[in-house]
């Protein structure tokens, strides 16, 4: 189901938002925080938005109506960080 602009409905259900952060960026995030990801456009968002309904079987597209947050930092590493390899 493709939905509009909602609120946060029944907290058990699936849902993956689309949207915009603060700077601009396009955001899909899933709403129990499994999955995240980062697109140059509106257009490259839904797209994945709706192919990654796969791994949520259930799960309603929502555009968000309010700025998104990213958990994950799209700044640089800065030069006191270490960035780590790949877990095993």
């Amino acid at each position: 189901m493709l939905s509009g602009v909602a609120t946060e409905p029944d907290p058990g259900a699936t849902i993956l938002w689309v949207g915009q952060d603060r700077e601009g960026h396009w955001l899909v995030q899933e709403n129990h925080g499994r999955m995240e990801g980062r697109f140059v456009s509106r257009a490259a968002a839904w797209q994945f938005a709706r192919a990654e309904r796969h791994a949520f079987p259930g799960a309603e597209l929502v555009e968000a109506d309010q700025p998104l947050v990213a958990s994950v930092s799209f700044d640089p590493v800065g030069p006191d960080e270490c960035a780590r390899r790949r877990a095993a």
